[in-house]
């Protein structure tokens, strides 16, 4: 049997190590679109903060460990696949056939429409390249205006201040992380980190950028011009899937994948942030672009496709980040719903929040800012559907009594 993966990312790693348990003969061959070592790519900011070296990246430490493994790791980017013929053509003009074909591709920048953007200086913070050449351009007094605070922009946000750097970022909604916060929320950690010296300008974005001599010169739709040494452009990703056009692979906003993340052409599968699954908890379709869903998604594809018949029960949507050290999280529906009720509870003297959403006699969704205490209780009532009863009420007069609810209603349901 050979089975080839796209992908050497933390998804495509743990299928390729998965499927070495279960076939000890297998032929297994993995992607290497970008031709490094498998990383992870959440160690970037840890890098780029200065934390680790190039090494602690890495996803399996060990020089022998793939070859120990029979796991043959090309280097090489998908440009297209060959269904019919069941073999996937690279970029140089090579092809790789396989018997069981896995997508675990991730994601990749989206691009700024706007003149300059391809100039020097001008960087993604994606991929371990991205932080060398952001790392070699960095030193105190740095100036780097950067555009987007969604998740990512608002990870590497310590990394760049620790370094020296004179940030000011760009927030074209208004609100920083606002795919996964709640407004009195996104305000609390940007409040948070313009205590700490970083420029947070919301409602605006960049028009264009040039060169002034040495520096940028980066000209606002709002009319204002900010001097530059770094512009980094960090407005979100989309899942690297462009390669499938025209292979008959069924796409919307991911590859839509079934319970078992086969997609609709037989023998392929998907994985991680390019797959389109069904949630655990509502049956709708989304992408969970989370490392711990990535990885139980790609060891369950590679399960299956060596004959096996499990079922992957769905994703929750769950959201960490650490911004200059402040914690927050989202979990599942954090937005409510139109017919639900919900409750916030804003300590901004302590840049505490917490806000509870719920679905009937169930908790759909929760958001925390500056708590690490108890936050995996929120997780288990959504999780698992608890029924609460009169403590609905009770949190929605005091939402800080979750950790009591739970004791109260899932212990004794479970």
């Amino acid at each position: 049997m050979r089975h080839v993966i796209i992908g050497a990312g933390a998804a495509g790693i743990a299928a390729a190590e998965t499927l070495r348990k279960l076939d000890a003969q297998a032929a297994i061959t993995v992607l290497d679109g970008e031709g490094e070592t498998p990383y992870a790519r959440m160690a970037i900011p840890y890098l780029l903060a200065r934390k680790i070296g190039e090494e602690g990246t890495r996803l399996r430490h060990d020089p022998q460990h793939y070859r120990s493994l029979r796991i043959d790791i090309k280097k090489g980017r998908a440009a297209a696949v060959d269904t019919a013929g069941r073999s996937v053509r690279l970029d140089d003009g090579r092809t790789i056939p396989y018997d069981r074909l896995l997508i675990a591709t991730g994601s990749v920048p989206s691009h700024e429409n706007i003149e300059g953007i391809d100039l020097p200086g001008v960087h993604h913070c994606w991929t371990l390249a991205d932080a060398r050449a952001i790392a070699a351009e960095i030193h105190p007094g740095t100036r780097i205006v950067q555009m987007g605070a969604g998740f990512v922009g608002s990870i590497i946000i310590q990394s760049l201040v620790s370094r020296g750097a004179q940030l000011t970022i760009l927030v074209r909604s208004g609100r920083m992380v606002s795919r996964m916060m709640p407004p009195k929320a996104s305000e609390m950690i940007a409040s948070w980190c313009e205590k700490q010296g970083v420029r947070i300008m919301g409602k605006t974005q960049t028009a264009r950028i040039e060169r002034d001599g040495e520096a940028l010169k980066v000209t606002l739709t709002t009319g204002e011009i900010l001097p530059a040494d770094i512009y980094l452009s960090v407005v979100g990703v989309k899942p690297d899937i462009d390669f499938l056009a025209g292979s008959g692979v069924a796409i919307e906003d991911g590859i839509i994948v079934d319970e078992h993340l086969r997609t609709n052409v037989p023998g392929i599968y998907a994985a991680g942030d390019a797959a389109e699954s069904r949630d655990r908890l509502y049956g709708k379709y989304q992408i969970n672009a989370i490392q711990p869903n990535a990885v139980e998604q790609a060891r369950i594809a590679a399960v299956n496709m060596t004959g096996g018949d499990t079922p992957f029960i769905g994703s929750l949507a769950i959201n960490v980040l650490d911004t200059m050290g402040l914690i927050s999280c989202s979990f599942g529906q954090w937005q409510g719903e139109p017919d639900g009720q919900g409750v916030e509870q804003v300590d901004a003297a302590n840049h505490r929040y917490l806000s509870l959403q719920f679905g009937g006699d169930h908790l759909i969704g929760a958001t925390m800012v500056g708590f690490t205490e108890n936050v995996g209780v929120l997780r288990g009532l959504i999780q698992s559907k608890v029924k609460l009863g009169p403590w609905r009420e009770r949190l929605l007069a005091d939402p800080s009594l979750f950790m009591e609810a739970y004791l109260a209603t899932a212990e004794k349901q479970a």
